[in-house]
Order: C-alpha cells, then sequence, then structure tokens
C-alpha cells in the first residue's frame, strides 16, 4: 500500500497514476508558460509600474476590474497595494470595483451588467487616476465599457490581456500599456496574470522604497 502523499508505483491505483501524470504535465505546461511570458511581458510591466507610481506620487487612485477569476485577480491586486506584497510601507490607494456587492448588483439589476465597472469608474473616478483592467480573452464587454469610461475621465488604462488581446486592445490609447499573456488556455492565462500582479507589485515598491 502507498503510504499518504507517497506517490503512487507502477503497480498502485491506475486513476491515481493517471491523475499523477495530468497533474504533472500541469506544473510543465505552467513553468514553459511562465518562462515564455516573462520575456514577452517584462518590458510592459515595467513600464505599468513606473505610471503607477507616478500616479501615486502625484495623489492619484488606482482601480481594478474583471470578471470571474479575473475579479479575484483586481482584488488580489488591490490587497497588495492597499496592504503590502513583502516590504512595510503605508498603504497605497486602489480600489477593486468587483469587491462591493451591493453596488455591482444594484447597477447589474438597474441598467444591466455591461455597465457594473463603467457606472463606478464614471463616479468615482478623475483625471490622472490608474484602471488596471483584465480580461483573460480580451473581449469582457463590461471591462471594454470601463476603458472607454476611464477614458472619458481622462484615466490611464493598464490592461492584462491573454490569447491575442481581444476587441481590448482595439479600444486602448496611445499612452495606455497591454500586458498581454503569450497563452490561450484560460487557467493558463489567469496563472501568468497572478505572476505579472506580484512582479508589477514588486517593482512599485522598488521604486518606491529606493531598491531600483
Amino acid at each position: 500500500m502507498t503510504a499518504p502523499g507517497e506517490p503512487a508505483t507502477e503497480s498502485g491505483d491506475p486513476a491515481r497514476a493517471a491523475g499523477v501524470t495530468v497533474i504533472a504535465q500541469h506544473f510543465h505546461d505552467a513553468a514553459e508558460a511562465t518562462a515564455t511570458a516573462g520575456r514577452a511581458t517584462a518590458h510592459s510591466i515595467a513600464a505599468a509600474a513606473q505610471a503607477i507610481v507616478q500616479a501615486f506620487m502625484d495623489n492619484h487612485r488606482v482601480f481594478a476590474c474583471g470578471n470571474g477569476g479575473s475579479a479575484s485577480d483586481a482584488e488580489h491586486l488591490v490587497a497588495e497595494l492597499v496592504g503590502r506584497l513583502e516590504q512595510e510601507r503605508p498603504g497605497l490607494p486602489a480600489i477593486a470595483l468587483s469587491a462591493n456587492s451591493s453596488t455591482v448588483t444594484a447597477i447589474g439589476n438597474d441598467y444591466g451588467f455591461s455597465d457594473v465597472f463603467a457606472r463606478q469608474v464614471r463616479a468615482l473616478g478623475g483625471a490622472g487616476d490608474v484602471l488596471i483592467a483584465f480580461s483573460a480573452s480580451g473581449n469582457s464587454g463590461n471591462v471594454i465599457a470601463a476603458i472607454t469610461a476611464s477614458h472619458e475621465r481622462e484615466m490611464l488604462v493598464i490592461a492584462f490581456t491573454g490569447e491575442d488581446g481581444g476587441r481590448l486592445r482595439e479600444h486602448l490609447g496611445a499612452n495606455d500599456h497591454l500586458i498581454n499573456v503569450p497563452a490561450t488556455r484560460i487557467m493558463r492565462v489567469q496563472e501568468l496574470h497572478r505572476v505579472g500582479i506580484h512582479a508589477l507589485c514588486d517593482v512599485i515598491d522598488r521604486i518606491l522604497l529606493g531598491g531600483l
């Protein structure tokens, strides 16, 4: 009998052995995708970090939005900014537009789900603020609407996407930043976005605290 936590042997449970193979492939694929994305997005992430730091230095705020897993990415990013990543520092002004369930459901009910982020941007955003938009496919209609609203408010947009960037990339302005990870499977895109979030926040902290 295989002890708890030990890999299945050749004579072990075939279903478990097959599962181990699938799991190992996931980690292999994630590692390869991460290495490729690091080369493809490092310059974009560094430029986005500098833009965010400048916004903070000018007393502006960051807003973040996305749907489903991308909503959790937006909230994770905000947690790292308002809280901290690794280094101790004052909290930074950031708001996740998916986090207030009463606001999101009220707007969705009264105006439609396509407006849940854009209406908040128009209510809360101002010139010089930053919207960080997450869409794994690049085709999320309510995220694209938030980008349009941000431009109306003269805000900078930083977009995390996957695949070919989808329709979202067509709505970015000349001064916006696109962080498009080179992956097509949604799970890989979301994993790479999480690494990108940590890299972004690490560079922000290093700039603010004199580490770069």
